[in-house]
């Protein structure tokens, strides 16, 4: 693979290849020759701080961005006041968001002016809105580097040209069908792992942004999907996330179309993998044939993410979801007859523009029906931009925080009783940290997503461990310890 090649002999005098990644890899040795004379004038290498805002595909480019600065040579600094590179990775699902980050530049301007020298860049979602890019050259001239979500893989090349100039440089593409593997990855956590296997969104979804940041979809090949996840689990990852905005559809636009379902049984032959997560799933495209292929599998999670967003079916229409509520239980109802154990969650949006109490009781009854472990539930707010924004209906901020208090007791009081189910019985977890707030217990996973507390030593982290579930907590349980599975 390409992230295991020398750098130091890559001649930098003979000019890019234009082949990728290679071109990235050259690009790569030269910023590390800005570093090495970064050093030689300063006494130190200079260090970089990756900040990244939004869900887990951000967290996954994230470290995309982290393994091309480490390869550079840059030291990881947690602190962006006191960096030499900062980059912020954006998200935009939410207008907050944007001026939380405008917030965040105006203070790292301050910080700027003690280190002149401090190059500050920005990718991700944001970049792609319009408007962005104006207020950019406007409000925050003294920003270094800006690009988009299309070409998180030229990172290296305009990391190099961001180095070596004073100015702005804006590299931002409306759309690509590109997708470059073998960039450079710096891990979060050595026993498991986020995997994109496609990009972007064909659904449009009258409240949602990510369609026209992210693109149209693109699935990646299930041989480079497959080669990835291999590599990992040689190096010691037991569990991977598949990630995609909507990864019931992948493969549809691969010239060798291919399932979700038939990517997941090549996946779970990979040994050494123990598990395997996924989201997010689009309801309208769940098919009986992943159903039957979670139910089989010894290494799929007994968790399913599954969005409902409303249980009105007029306003999921106006949601443009394109299923109704009745096509939703039914959903619900194969895949609890498929996979027992199963663990539903969802998210759920209240006040959608045009809601009434009754289309809100519609949603207090899908909740009660499907009794779900936890719901994700959003107050609805303008995303401008989107259809959902100039609708008619708009429901008074009152009212809205009248239902989502509302929903948030319902939710609370169901999932406290879903989740106790498991009391006393011996579970696997996946150990995965210290405490972070008793250093004398450890924090494992559930197969069904479940945290679990319980006595142990950070030597455990990593392992899939028994543990018996002794109390509940509502969301989480504190346990005691058995044996280390693997």
């Amino acid at each position: 693979m390409y992230n295991e090649i020398d750098l130091d002999k890559i001649d930098i005098t003979l000019g890019p290849p234009a082949k990728e990644p290679a071109r990235q890899y050259y690009f790569i040795a030269r910023c590390r020759e800005w570093v090495r004379d970064f050093e030689q004038r300063n006494g130190r290498v200079p260090n970089s701080c990756v900040t990244t805002f939004g869900c887990q595909m951000n967290a996954r480019d994230s470290e995309k961005l982290e393994g091309v600065l480490k390869q550079a040579g840059f030291a990881a600094e947690p602190d962006e006041r006191k960096a030499d590179f900062v980059i912020f990775n954006t998200c935009t699902v939410r207008e907050n968001a944007n001026q939380r980050l405008y917030g965040r530049l105006g203070q790292l301007g301050r910080s700027r002016k003690r280190n002149p020298d401090m190059k500050i860049a920005l990718c991700g979602c944001m970049m792609q809105e319009a408007g962005v890019l104006e207020k950019l050259k406007k409000s925050y001239s003294f920003v270094s580097l800006v690009f988009g979500t299309h070409n998180i893989y030229k990172f290296p090349e305009l990391l190099s040209a961001c180095l070596d100039s004073d100015r702005m440089v804006i590299d931002v593409w409306e759309d690509t069908d590109q997708i470059v593997e073998d960039i450079p990855s710096e891990r979060k956590f050595s026993f498991k792992s986020g995997v994109n296997i496609m990009t972007g969104c064909n659904n449009f979804c009258s409240y949602c942004i990510v369609p026209y940041v992210r693109g149209r979809e693109r699935s990646r090949r299930p041989e480079d999907i497959l080669r990835e996840i291999k590599s990992l689990a040689a190096d010691g990852v037991v569990e991977v996330m598949l990630l995609g905005q909507n990864v019931n559809s992948y493969g549809k636009t691969l010239e060798d179309p291919i399932t979700f379902a038939q990517l997941l049984t090549e996946i779970e032959r990979i040994d050494g993998l123990e598990r395997i997560r996924f989201m997010t799933s689009h309801p309208k495209d769940l098919s009986d044939e992943l159903i039957q292929v979670m139910g089989s599998s010894q290494k799929i999670c007994r968790h399913l993410h599954l969005p409902v967003q409303s249980g009105s079916t007029r306003i999921l229409e106006r949601m443009n979801r394109r299923y109704t509520k009745e096509q939703y239980l039914e959903l619900t109802e194969k895949i609890r007859r498929a996979v027992p154990d199963i663990s539903l969650t969802t998210d759920i949006i209240v006040g959608f523009p045009g809601e009434t109490e009754e289309d809100f009781q519609e949603t207090l009854d899908i909740v009660r029906r499907v009794r779900y472990d936890a719901v994700f539930t959003f107050q609805y707010s303008k995303r401008s931009g989107t259809p959902a924004a100039v609708m008619d209906g708009q429901v008074a901020p009152e009212v809205v925080k009248d239902r989502f208090d509302r929903l948030l007791s319902e939710v609370q009081s169901i999932s406290a009783e879903v989740c106790s189910v498991h009391t006393g019985s011996v579970q696997e977890v996946l150990v995965e940290s210290v405490n972070d707030h008793d250093p004398s217990l450890l924090t494992g996973r559930m197969s069904n997503n479940l945290l679990v507390h319980f006595p142990g030593d950070a030597s455990l982290i990593g392992k899939l461990y028994s543990v018996r579930l002794k109390e509940c907590r509502g969301f989480y349980y504190l346990g005691e310890g058995g044996q280390i599975i693997s």
